[in-house]
């Protein structure tokens, strides 16, 4: 994978690409909420033999630049700062596949510029997301965290991330490894986020988000990929949004919010409907 980095609004954006490129457009992959591009890695290692694969991080997230005006870190700025990324790549079309907070985006992409989106993989987010949900993650993100070694912030992500699924030992070491970096001034390790996204969520008083308006205009072909256990795509949403037609819901038995897409099975549900 090759790691590259853009300015965009004033903020360099990192993300890494692979992949041949002769099997459609490129497949655009977009992070949960305080997640990374890294996130991705098999989904690349999947996808590359046929197509050019881009993961992004979204601002203040990953290698990417930190937004100075906090009150920024909102979708309106993020849908269009990726947007602007994709111009700047002179990519007209992509297949996106966005998790959770990515998801989000990618509804309001295929919603306001329809052409920019061939097909469309959702991961575990929908047009309704109940209250309890988002009061959890404001509950979580607004912790401070340093861990003295690699080890210890294993051990946070292996409790607190329990919902991606079982994942292997190697996998877990990864997905700390790539959901950290170097404490600044001090020993030990942080997020790879900025601290300021908590405030931005915490701003906004947990509540029901219906997007069932937006989910109306979109027309793309999608798969909804579900967590069985999920508590942010609840089952009755996701049977909502297959009953618009050309939806296929595929649901991972023993996940919650959100699948990792690192097993076989979610891969291979990715790799399929992309390749139709």
């Amino acid at each position: 994978m090759a790691a590259h980095r853009a300015t965009v609004d004033g903020v360099a954006l990192a993300y890494i690409e692979d992949g041949a490129g002769h099997g459609g457009p490129p497949v655009l992959c977009v992070h949960g909420l305080t997640r990374n591009a890294r996130d991705f890695d098999s989904v690349i290692a999947t996808l590359k033999p046929h197509r050019r694969v881009i993961a992004v991080d979204v601002a203040g997230r990953g290698d990417s630049g930190w937004l100075a005006d906090p009150t920024r870190y909102n979708y309106a700025v993020y849908t269009q700062q990726l947007l602007t990324l994709l111009d700047q790549l002179k990519v007209d079309q992509v297949d996106w596949i966005g998790t959770s907070m990515g998801g989000l985006i990618g509804m309001m992409v295929a919603a306001t510029a329809p052409q920019r989106i061939r097909r469309f993989v959702i991961n575990d987010i929908g047009p309704f997301i109940p209250k309890a949900a988002l009061a959890r993650i404001a509950g979580y993100i607004g912790v401070s965290h340093v861990w003295p070694t690699i080890e210890a912030a294993e051990a946070h992500y292996r409790k607190n991330s329990a919902p991606f699924g079982p994942l292997t030992d190697a996998q877990w070491r990864h997905l700390t490894e790539t959901s950290v970096r170097p404490a600044t001034g001090a020993t030990g390790f942080v997020p790879a986020y900025d601290p300021a996204l908590a405030d931005a969520f915490k701003a906004v008083e947990p509540a029901d988000v219906d997007l069932w308006s937006m989910w109306a205009e979109i027309r793309q072909p999608i798969l909804v990929l579900r967590g069985a256990d999920s508590d942010l795509l609840l089952k009755p949403t996701a049977l909502g949004m297959v009953a618009r037609g050309d939806v296929t819901l595929r649901e991972f038995a023993g996940v919650g919010h959100a699948p990792a897409l690192l097993a076989a099975d979610q891969l291979d549900a990715i790799s399929r409907f992309l390749s139709t």
